[in-house]
């Protein structure tokens, strides 16, 4: 080991498998083997992260040279780590029927199960990837069972390759020509489809020669065929070799046959092969001297001058030296330093080491920068009116409007999309396990039939995410996050012209009514039409077949019939009534009758519905919200009688029950709920502590943010009924992360237009021209396991950079209206 330049290095070590971390390192360049868990959504198998970015990744074992996210994937057993021999063997079996993440089709398998072994071995400056089937493939497979290696195509648009003594350059759209399938093709009928009697377009589709819920017939003809891989040879921080020592290499381009696929390298399972059946070595140039330049992350909206602010600084955890950050206000005659001091050590957190530049007792309003060395962070504002315009407002002004089902969306000359799904929706069939997760069991649990029309559907609701579905959570969790905005902070704007006679929406020409309370009054038109014309609350409703559901662009062009599913879901339905409840209050004057109607569906559902077992919290919600809805004594007494069920579960009902508890008026159970915010405090505390961001970070699949901002909102309820033991900086921090204060070295806000440098690039219904909604909030930072935190440009990774209803842009918004009216009241 040595030092040079400021951080310590290990020269020619090659790649050596580290137990703790779990993966081969070799100074600034890692590989891994099998630490992820999400293929369909590109994170899993061998994967390569080069000088700070991912650049390669899913490398296993597949049915297709360029598989999408509904095709077969493999199931992972152990996983050995030896240090000795400097190897990760990992054993799977195809396929892995028990998927039950978003996006897998459960629907379709190939027939022939095998198992198999990779192993990943570090030897010097290069890796080694070993495949050993337990068995040989069948004929009918050969020239389709490969072993694939994926490479972002975000970073390789006009950047070179070079295969043997072939060369190419990476194309921005697929070119063909088509590669037609052998005729011993899996695709051919090897795999079993599903049911086609109740609805034969759930095969078909309309359109007939496309199906996407089989394997397709039709793949790019491959760039390139060799031994021999390099990957940008002009480029030494991304440059990486494979060679083959069997089966020849091919390059394909999978995004010919799915939108969101990626470059792929592979290596077709050779006829008779067992032991030894796929042999690369991958070889990654390493620049020695290369360190993670440090990232500079401040929030990209900025800051009220009285509010803390605290700049967050990331630095490779080799680096040893350290600077002084530097904080320069922008004047018109350049940049001049206000301040600088020496950063604080918060420690390691992930890969990386952290520092916290605080400056705070800067008060004076302007525009700022810090910088820490050769870095530095965007531009942002000091200012009291910071949260004014811009912030919060895009959410009610764009998001919104734009996902709003059942209507026309117009902008001006733009239209965003056409009057749409206004033939809503058949009952669905029942014993139905659809492809998006929906579940239909052996009755429709309503007076109608598969198939029949369901009249009172085709009104209100927000489409979800690229999915255009309308989920229950998603409609009733919209609407809820909107009406307690409303009701917490007395919210008028005007910005958008929304008819619900004509079904039109025009943003950016007001109309003299509250946007905030017709959004409220768009969700619950849905939900609670549904529920008077089914006589309960709908699963959701999703278009019937996969080619509609992956639609992209205009959804007025979605032809299919939507069908609408049904469930007996007591803790769905106890929280769906709880925010009927709230949502009646929101538009007693705006809308009494439809209020009338949500406050009564609210009652009948909390009557009907048992709330033992897992809906007893979702029981006490419904409580809470009718009691405050309806002051009505049954309400209270249920909660008093609940008392001590509450206090044990604190941490779940708290936020809630903060309001309820000061409406009752009860001098016991206030003390109840007193006595147990102790330990609520310390159990936060130490979820702040977690990070150096003052927020917990614990991504699953998804990024983290949606939770974050969760985590904020509730804790809104609880610092304004308590503050004496919850004070505000959480929610600070929460809106923060959000802005570009987390993780990676993307450092962009999460809400699309919203701030210096945000997600322009998003996953909505734009999603295919590169291009983004104004107030949609993005998933943000995901982790690449075991301690990558990545957020990539790139429209098609949901986990990334989806938008969603039911909290994404709602809880955004309403956490950046709780710190305008937080910093106003430091004024």
């Amino acid at each position: 080991m040595g030092k040079e330049n400021g951080f310590t290095s290990s020269r020619n070590q090659g790649f050596r498998l580290n137990r703790d971390d779990g993966y081969f390192k070799n100074l600034g360049v890692d590989v891994m083997a099998f630490d992820d868990i999400y293929p369909e959504g590109h994170q899993s198998g061998v994967s390569i992260i080069m000088h700070g970015n991912r650049v390669a990744t899913n490398g296993d074992i597949r049915f297709e040279q360029t598989p999408g996210q509904w095709q077969p994937v493999p199931k992972q057993g152990d996983r050995e780590l030896d240090e000795t021999t400097n190897t990760i063997a990992t054993t799977l079996s195809f396929p892995d029927s028990s998927r039950h993440l978003k996006g897998f089709n459960p629907m379709i398998y190939p027939d022939f199960q095998f198992n198999y072994k990779v192993i990943v071995q570090g030897e010097g400056a290069s890796v080694k990837v070993t495949v050993d089937l337990d068995r040989p493939i069948p004929d009918k497979f050969v020239g389709k069972l490969s072993f694939n290696l994926e490479l972002f195509p975000g970073a390789l648009f006009g950047k070179p390759w070079i295969m043997d003594n072939k060369h190419g350059i990476f194309p921005e759209q697929p070119n063909g020509p088509l590669l037609s399938q052998p005729s011993n093709s899996p695709h051919a009928g090897n795999f079993s489809e599903p049911d086609a009697k109740a609805d034969p377009k759930l095969l078909s589709g309309d359109n007939k020669a496309y199906n996407p819920m089989i394997a397709d017939d039709l793949i790019a003809e491959p760039y390139a065929i060799g031994k021999r891989f390099t990957v940008r040879p002009d480029d030494p921080y991304n440059r990486f070799t494979i060679e083959s020592k069997g089966a020849e290499l091919k390059l394909y381009d999978g995004r010919m046959n799915h939108n969101n696929g990626w470059f792929a390298i592979s290596s077709e399972v050779p006829a008779g092969a067992a032991s030894r059946a796929i042999e690369w070595v991958i070889t990654p140039n390493v620049v020695e001297d290369w360190i993670y330049p440090a990232v500079v992350q401040t929030s990209q909206v900025g800051y009220h001058p009285k509010q803390t602010k605290t700049a967050i600084i990331e630095l490779d955890e080799r680096d040893r030296k350290r600077q002084k950050p530097v904080l320069y206000k922008y004047t018109e005659n350049g940049a001049e330093q206000v301040l600088a001091a020496e950063g604080e050590e918060w420690g390691r957190f992930l890969r990386y080491r952290y520092l916290k530049f605080d400056f705070t007792n800067i008060r004076e309003e302007g525009l700022y920068k810090v910088q820490y060395g050769a870095s530095e962070s965007s531009v942002f504002r000091i200012a009291g009116d910071v949260y004014d315009r811009g912030v919060w407002q895009p959410v009610l002004e764009y998001f919104l409007p734009v996902q709003m089902c059942h209507m026309r969306v117009s902008e001006k000359y733009r239209v965003w999309h056409g009057h749409c799904h206004h033939d809503d929706a058949r009952m669905a069939p029942v014993n139905l396990n659809h492809f998006d997760g929906y579940e239909q069991g052996p009755s429709t649990l309503t007076t109608y039939k598969p198939g029949e029309v369901v009249p009172g559907l085709n009104i209100g609701g927000w489409h979800d995410a690229g999915d255009f579905d309308l989920r229950i959570e998603s409609q009733s969790g919209e609407f809820y996050t909107l009406a307690l905005a409303y009701e917490a902070f007395n919210v008028y704007y005007d910005a958008t012209t929304i008819d619900q006679n004509r079904r039109i929406v025009e943003i950016h020409q007001p109309d003299g009514k509250n946007d905030i309370l017709q959004q409220i009054e768009h969700g619950v038109l849905s939900v609670v039409g549904a529920y008077r014309a089914l006589g309960r609350l709908y699963r959701g409703i999703i278009e019937s077949d996969l080619r509609q559901y992956v639609h992209l662009g205009d959804s007025a062009s979605m032809l299919g019939d939507r069908w609408v599913f049904t469930e007996d879901n007591p803790p769905r339905e106890l929280t769906a009534a709880a925010h009927l409840a709230a949502a009646s209050r929101a538009l007693k004057d705006f809308n009494p009758t439809l209020s009338n109607q949500s406050l009564q569906s609210a009652c009948e559902i909390y009557s009907v519905t048992d709330g033992t077992g897992h809906a007893r919290t979702a029981k006490i919600h419904a409580a809470a919200e009718l009691y405050l809805a309806t002051g009505e004594r049954s309400y209270k007494d249920f909660l008093l009688s609940e008392a001590d069920y509450i206090v044990e579960s604190i941490d779940k009902v708290g936020w809630f029950i903060a309001r309820a508890e000061q409406a009752m008026n009860d001098a016991g159970f206030t003390s109840k709920i007193r006595d147990a915010l102790p330990a609520l405090k310390d159990r936060l505390t130490r979820l702040i502590a977690e990070t150096p961001y003052g927020i917990p970070y614990r991504p699953h699949i998804w990024g983290a943010g949606w939770g974050i901002q969760k985590l904020g909102f509730e804790y809104y309820f609880l610092h304004k009924a308590y503050p004496e033991w919850f004070d505000s900086e959480m929610i600070f921090n929460a809106l923060n992360f959000v802005l570009g204060c987390h993780p990676g070295s993307n450092t962009m806000s999460f809400a699309s237009g919203v701030g210096a440098h945000s997600a322009t690039v998003g996953y909505g219904l734009n999603r295919a021209d590169w291009s983004y909604i104004p107030g949609g909030v993005i998933s943000g930072t995901a982790l690449i396991r075991p301690d990558f935190p990545e957020l990539l440009v790139f429209p098609y990774l949901w986990q990334q950079v989806e938008y969603v209803l039911g909290g994404g842009s709602t809880h955004f918004m309403f956490i950046a209206l709780a710190a305008q009216q937080l910093t106003r009241g430091m004024e």
